[in-house]
């Protein structure tokens, strides 16, 4: 069978650009409405996406007062609570969360994402991530986040434990045998009884093995300690790639690790983060894109810029392009070249590459549905990518624009599906289930008999 993409609709609160939830027509309330929500996973569902994958933050966004009174991210929906609702509602899209394995423990991320996977009949997917949002610490009895490296060291022990957890339970472990009035066999209980450098879990998870075996396990981490974490634990990857080149670097690089690591490369769908902008022309779809850009506050946008910069663009008059002599600084020098290289290469002004940048900085397709589906064609062939993670620029406009143009597109081509593989997740994206670790090999043998 020919390669076909696959969709992942990143969810944030909103949307993730700063200014989306100021677009003519679309809903501001979007994080906090749950019509809206249900409304715009059902639509995803009939465009056969993969998943809807909700991120989260564990505080409000640590930045200043009068950029943060400006967001639209500053609260939203606690993730399990909101996927549990959505599940009842779809019936084939996978239900992707974000789990601390910073600031939760084990059994609790194990025990939800087993509760999810169960109420969505094999639709659950974990974001392993270790947060960064120094923040977050002090709303759990920290004075400081832990250090980056040590964060991950504790992440892999972390997933260790919970798949350990998710497999406390033979898949034919509960009997229910009315007659006897044996409700499960006792010698298909594992008891975990783990004692590692960061957790001490004894075990067994008080809920039967998920429908999948394990939830998919996503990963977004882009670090070399993140990277190899993906190599070694993850079968969906969420990544930020700036054009195709970065792309096929990555997925050579973390696919390379995979096989070093003893896992199928086969078995990992690596989605590059992407926002789509459609248009009738190719115009027409960078005006929405400049028109987005332009709802992003001003003094928001140059502190961006200035950071980037490193240097105090406000300095700058907004309506001229950068002066060519800006002066050198400590900021990262990739970062200063990217923004200057942007402002020449689309002869932006100073206002106008602040709101780009202080809106969305990342990888944007902006243009017909035919171009887009060139772009991502492309991508794929070329092996820069699985699919994407798409971040629609405002909802529900933007969302409706890429399933009602793009995915037809790409479905006459025959690189997009037009049903639904199977019933769970793993199925559609083409996994396989994993093996009971402590039952396997006693089913295996049972099947030889």
């Amino acid at each position: 069978m020919p390669r076909q993409l696959h969709f992942n609709a990143f969810m944030r609160p909103a949307s993730i650009h700063t200014g989306a939830w100021r677009y003519p027509g679309a809903w501001p309330d979007m994080n906090f409405n749950f019509a809206h929500i249900k409304r715009a996973i059902q639509t995803l569902e009939a465009a056969k996406f993969d998943a809807f994958f909700m991120a989260d933050h564990m505080a409000v966004l640590n930045m200043p007062m009068d950029a943060l009174k400006r967001s639209h991210t500053s609260t939203s929906f606690e993730p399990f609570t909101l996927l549990s609702a959505l599940s009842q509602c779809t019936e084939r899209i996978g239900l992707v969360a974000t789990g601390s394995t910073t600031f939760d423990v084990p059994y609790h991320i194990a025990r939800r994402f087993a509760s999810l996977d169960h109420l969505s009949n094999g639709r659950a997917g974990w974001n392993i991530v270790t947060t960064s949002n120094p923040d977050a610490a002090l709303n759990f009895g920290m004075d400081e986040h832990m250090e980056h490296d040590e964060r991950y060291k504790r992440a892999r022990e972390f997933y260790d434990v919970v798949t350990g957890l998710w497999d406390s339970w033979a898949d034919d472990a509960f009997i229910r045998d009315v007659e006897s009035g044996v409700f499960f066999d006792p010698e298909k209980m594992h008891v975990l009884n783990h004692k590692g450098k960061y957790l001490a879990v004894r075990g067994p998870l008080n809920i039967a093995r998920p429908v999948q075996g394990w939830p998919v396990i996503v990963q977004a981490g882009a670090s070399d300690v993140g990277r190899q974490l993906a190599a070694e634990t993850a079968e969906m990857v969420f990544t930020a790639l700036p054009n195709m080149k970065a792309g096929q670097a990555f997925c050579a690089d973390v696919k390379g690790r995979m096989q070093k690591a003893g896992r199928n490369p086969a078995h990992m769908t690596i989605m590059p983060a992407c926002m789509v902008i459609l248009g009738e022309t190719k115009k027409e779809a960078q005006q929405k894109r400049a028109l987005l850009d332009s709802k992003v506050n001003y003094a928001n946008a140059i502190a961006t810029l200035s950071i980037a910069l490193g240097h105090d663009a406000s300095k700058f008059d907004p309506d001229q392009p950068l002066p060519d002599d800006i002066p050198e600084s400590n900021a990262s020098k990739s970062g200063r070249e990217r923004a200057i290289a942007l402002g020449k290469r689309e002869n932006l002004t100073v206002r106008q590459l602040a709101q780009r940048m202080g809106g969305f900085g990342g990888l944007a397709m902006v243009g017909t549905a035919k171009s887009v589906a060139d772009e991502m064609e492309e991508w794929l062939m070329t092996d820069a990518a699985d699919g994407f993670t798409l971040q629609f620029p405002y909802l529900p406009g933007g969302l409706d624009d890429f399933c009602h143009q793009v995915i037809p597109e790409l479905q006459r081509r025959g690189l997009f599906r037009r049903e639904y593989e199977g019933k769970t997740l793993r199925e559609n994206l083409g996994l396989p289930r994993p093996e009971n670790q402590f039952f396997a090999r006693k089913s295996t043998a049972t099947a030889a008999e």
